[in-house]
């Protein structure tokens, strides 16, 4: 069993071991003597304080060794090491644990793992089945009466399936024809996170006057998730362009306010084929007008 005891020759050699240290920092950042730790026979490491900023805690450490029965001390090796108060950094996190929404930018890729929970596979046209299989059998029989499958001589399981029926055709039309589709449990997840950005329990649903089920902006969304969300299209809507809860609401709903018409002001009425009689004009200075002619109102004997 080695002993714990430092060597006494390893342990007199703070001089070569500051040394060492004071070679591999910078220079004055290399502190006090703080301890001398025995690794093994006659291998003896010593502690100098980092007074370099930003490594609290932090120590400077010279390994010194000597050979079995001699007395000259040799240097291992030089290493910053942290201390049991040090200041560290944060335990590492994989990449994909640290992404958040919103981080990607132009030019960046985001790789998906190949087991992804959120994917499945789709339908690639590998696994359709063999011409001579009960299955293939069974299509072709189904569709050679119709009127857009290519009858050929023979009996009914020998005739082509038509394009348009055959599983190929199917999945595109329902959008499944990828490598890999959306699982449930993806489809969850999403619905989970839309429906707490743009949901029923939001303030701005809370105090919106109706729903968006009843909004003339809604633009509802196909399958599955079409149920239960749209997508909003008011450009005045906090929502506009997002994915948001049939339940959700803001005060930008269709039928929320409808404003009324402005008044139009009647078009005025010029009444050009009545004479006002003489008579009847109006006192100038506190008198009458009475009834002359044109000259001697204006002044003209």
């Amino acid at each position: 069993m080695r002993s714990r005891t430092p060597d006494r020759l390893c342990a007199e050699a703070v001089d070569l071991a500051r040394e060492a240290a004071e070679e591999a920092a910078l220079p004055g950042m290399v502190g006090e003597h703080i301890d001398v730790v025995a690794d093994g026979d006659r291998v003896v490491t010593h502690l100098f304080a980092c007074n370099e900023p930003g490594y609290r805690g932090w120590r400077w450490a010279a390994t010194v060794a000597r050979a079995s029965r001699a007395k000259i001390v040799t240097l291992d090796e030089v290493a910053l090491l942290p201390g049991p108060d040090a200041l560290l950094a944060p335990e590492w996190v994989p990449w994909s644990e640290r992404l958040r929404p919103g981080d990607m930018g132009p030019g960046d890729l985001l790789p998906t793992e190949a087991d992804d929970l959120r994917l499945e596979p789709g339908f690639t046209g590998e696994d359709v089945p063999p011409p001579n299989s009960p299955v293939a059998e069974g299509m072709a029989a189904e569709v050679a009466d119709t009127e857009e499958a290519d009858v050929v001589p023979g009996s009914p399981a020998v005739q082509p399936a038509p394009v348009r029926g055959s599983i190929a055709a199917v999945a595109e039309e329902l959008g499944m024809r990828r490598a890999r589709v959306l699982s449930r449990y993806g489809l969850h997840t999403a619905a989970d996170r839309w429906e707490e950005a743009y949901g029923a329990k939001t303030a701005m649903a809370q105090a919106a006057p109706a729903t968006c089920v009843t909004c003339g902006f809604l633009t509802q969304l196909p399958g599955s998730l079409g149920q239960a969300f749209g997508v909003c299209a008011n450009e005045f809507s906090p929502a506009d362009g997002r994915v948001v809860s049939l339940a959700y609401g803001c005060g930008a709903h269709s039928e929320a306010a409808v404003m009324p018409k402005p008044p139009r002001p009647a078009a005025p009425v010029v009444d050009e084929t009545v004479v006002e009689p003489l008579s009847l004009r109006p006192e100038r200075n506190g008198g009458s007008v009475e009834e002359t002619g044109p000259a001697e109102e204006l002044g003209h004997s």
